[in-house]
């Protein structure tokens, strides 16, 4: 009876998992997925994400419960079954999506605190810069001092947003209009489904899911935490079917308030101007009060995981030892530093992007596909090489060939443009991790071979990538899709 005491039952633990994966980005979730797509498409878009998430979910499940001797990061399934330079990407992506994405919170934070201090514009000018500056440092020099969150900030920061996504809910069922949420269901130039625009629309979804469901993969760490052990995978499940739900009815509710074309203008965060043109002011305050505090908690968060990243990964023999200082406090004081200087470098390209919050979403989406992706090959891998008697071989299996699948799916839908400008942030790892090998892990070759033409062919993409940034401008080069691969040699 002692052992179950402070021990989480179902319930809990399926709260720990929605409080964990719903982040900032779910107010702005409406804008994002009706600016490519209409409501018949995102309704198969999220059909195509429930199954895909839930299978990756398992994924996460099954490796944290048969190797538990891999506990550095999701990342550290590339390494065990692909190898170190498979596994230094792996970790290497998954640190740029880290801070890159705490870049993406940044300029959403700024434009809810605009709502209050118009001096921030649209949370992408020179004051916004200088504010979030200030946060970022804050929060660099509270970690420093071994400041972590506690419980009750984490209680206080879940109830702030889930009290504004409540309100919104309930406001919009009772605004909703089916007229409304008909118009242009299909969103194609005969009105009727066509299989190839509604795919391509449903493609334009994909990236705004993987940014909401980043963090999917903590949802296994409560498994110490739970009474019965088997709850784990039935909270893990629940868990992620109430996120889904609760995404699927801000998406599609909002459809049936305001048309596509409308949500797609909308300024960010878009929840709180559509709860605005509802019930007026009050609704806007309250959202962008919720979101404020949510967002500067997840930064806070996000600020400490981004630092530790790098810190337990040089550890492990993963990234080069410089990043595994620590200060008296046990703060990751290296990688902490060399993190949020990025994060700063990063901040200034609000004075030329367009639309900050979408870009560095989008990016940060992309750079985490990659542990994804090895994570569900690794889960293939491991249960097909298991021994046939063992229990449940064949299911673990069909997880991860259809974990393996969504993910190869996930980075079709990224598009060429997105997948290229990664391969420079991979390319810029090339010498970080020769250095890695030849100086901290005194390894007689920095490659094996499969690892040369891996690593050849990063390079090669990386350098056509820069010649067509140049030729075609930013905008233009995010746009490129898959079939405009053969235009570019």
């Amino acid at each position: 009876m002692e052992e179950s005491k402070g021990k989480l039952n179902l319930l809990e633990l399926v709260a720990l998992v929605v409080g964990s994966i719903i982040g900032g980005g779910v107010f702005n979730l409406m804008h994002d997925m009706s600016a490519g797509a209409g409501a018949g498409a995102i309704i198969i878009g999220w059909i195509i994400t429930a199954f895909g998430m839930i299978m990756l979910a398992l994924t996460f499940q099954n490796l944290t419960m048969k190797r538990p001797d891999l506990d550095a990061g999701v990342y550290s399934y590339a390494e065990a079954g692909f190898g170190k330079y498979m596994g230094f990407n792996s970790a290497w992506g998954y640190w740029a999506s880290a801070w890159l994405g705490n870049v993406g919170y940044a300029t959403l934070l700024m434009s809810a605190v605009a709502y209050f201090f118009p001096v921030f514009g649209d949370g992408q000018n020179i004051w916004s810069i200088v504010a979030a500056s200030f946060i970022l440092w804050g929060c660099h020099f509270m970690i420093l001092r071994g400041v972590e969150s506690a419980s009750f900030v984490n209680t206080i920061i879940t109830i702030a947003k889930l009290i504004p996504i409540f309100i919104f809910l309930v406001t919009m069922i009772i605004a909703f209009k089916m007229g409304i949420f008909t118009h242009g269901f299909w969103f194609t130039p005969s009105g009727h489904f066509q299989f190839a625009d509604v795919m391509k629309q449903v493609q334009s979804t994909m990236l705004v899911t993987v940014w909401v469901f980043i963090g999917i993969e903590g949802a296994v760490v409560f498994s110490g935490r739970a009474k019965k052990r088997e709850d784990v995978g039935r909270a893990t499940v629940l868990g992620i079917i109430t996120v889904i739900l609760i995404y699927m009815l801000i998406t599609l509710l909002s459809l049936g308030v305001m048309r596509r074309g409308g949500l797609a203008n909308l300024g960010q965060p878009a929840m709180a101007y559509l709860l605005q043109s509802v019930v007026g002011k009050w609704g806007a305050v309250l959202v962008n009060a919720g979101l404020i505090i949510s967002v500067v908690g997840a930064w806070l968060s996000w600020t400490m995981f981004a630092g530790q990243l790098p810190y337990e990964a040089a550890k492990e023999g993963s990234f080069p030892k410089f990043f595994a200082k620590e200060n008296k406090n046990g703060a990751p004081v290296n990688s902490l530093l060399f993190t949020n200087i990025c994060v700063e470098i990063f901040m200034f390209s609000y004075l030329i992007t367009a639309s900050a919050y979408n870009f560095f979403y989008s990016v940060a989406s992309a750079a985490i596909l990659i542990p994804y992706m090895f994570s569900a090959f690794y889960q293939f891998k491991f249960s097909k090489s298991e021994s046939l008697d063992t229990p449940g071989r064949s299911w673990n299996i069909t997880v991860g060939l259809i974990s393996s699948i969504y993910a190869l799916w996930l980075l079709y839908a990224a598009n060429l443009g997105f997948i290229m400008l990664m391969s420079l942030l991979f390319a810029l790892g090339i010498p970080v991790f020769a250095q890695l090998q030849k100086k901290d892990n005194h390894a007689e070759k920095v490659f094996t071979s499969g690892e040369r033409i891996v690593a050849i062919v990063i390079a090669v993409l990386a350098v056509i990538t820069v010649i067509e940034l140049f030729r075609l401008g930013m905008n233009d080069f995010l746009g490129l899709t898959w079939g405009d691969f053969g235009k570019l040699f």
